[in-house]
C-alpha cells in the first residue's frame, strides 16, 4: 500500500531540523508532500517559489536516498484541507520541546475532528537541531550573523545574498 505524508511549513527559510524531520518523515512514507504555506499577512524572507526550489534542492537527495517521491506544494487554507488535496494520510509534525508538543496536540486533535482520515505523526528533533528555529534564523541573519550551523549550505548562501555583510 503506497503512503503519502504531507509536511506543511512556513520553510522561511528551511533549516537543518526542518531536514532532519524530512529525514525522518522519508522513513514512512512513499510520498512525501512539502507544503508551503502562504499566508498574505506575513512578508517572508523568501518567495514560495524560492522557498520551493530551495526545498527541492535540499529534501531531493534526502528523499532519493530512501526512494520516496517528494513533491512540493503551496497552500493558503486550512492545512488539512491541503493534505486531503494531496491524498495524503499522514500528516508529519516535527518536535522540538514541550511547548511544541501542547501546540501540537491540540492541533493534532481540532484536526482530526475535522479529517478524521488524517493521522497525525510527531517526529522529535535530533537533539543537534532542536533548538534551531527559522525565526532565530532569520533574525541572526538580518543582522550580518553566520547560520551555516543551522541551515543547509545552499541556504546559507542564499540567505547571505539577502542579507548583504554590513
Amino acid at each position: 500500500m503506497s503512503r503519502t505524508a504531507f509536511y506543511p511549513g512556513s520553510f522561511d527559510p528551511i533549516t537543518n531540523g526542518h531536514a532532519d524531520v524530512i529525514a525522518g518523515a522519508c522513513r514512512l512514507c512513499d510520498r512525501l508532500v512539502l507544503a508551503i504555506g502562504v499566508h498574505p499577512g506575513k512578508a517572508p524572507i523568501f518567495s514560495a517559489d524560492e522557498r520551493a526550489a530551495l526545498l527541492r534542492e535540499v529534501a531531493g537527495p534526502i528523499a532519493a536516498a530512501e526512494g520516496v517521491a517528494i513533491e512540493v506544494v503551496t497552500f493558503d487554507y486550512l492545512a488539512v484541507q491541503a493534505a486531503q488535496a494531496a491524498g495524503a494520510t499522514i500528516m508529519i509534525r516535527g518536535l522540538r520541546d514541550a511547548t511544541d508538543f501542547d501546540y501540537e496536540m491540540q492541533l493534532a486533535g481540532m484536526n482530526q475532528t475535522m479529517v478524521p482520515d488524517l493521522q497525525t505523526v510527531f517526529l522529535p528533533a535530533s537533539p543537534n537541531t532542536r533548538y534551531i528555529t527559522s525565526t532565530l534564523v532569520r533574525q541572526i541573519a538580518s543582522m550580518g550573523g553566520d547560520v551555516s550551523a543551522f541551515v543547509p549550505p545552499l541556504v546559507s548562501t542564499r540567505l547571505k545574498v539577502k542579507f548583504p555583510t554590513r
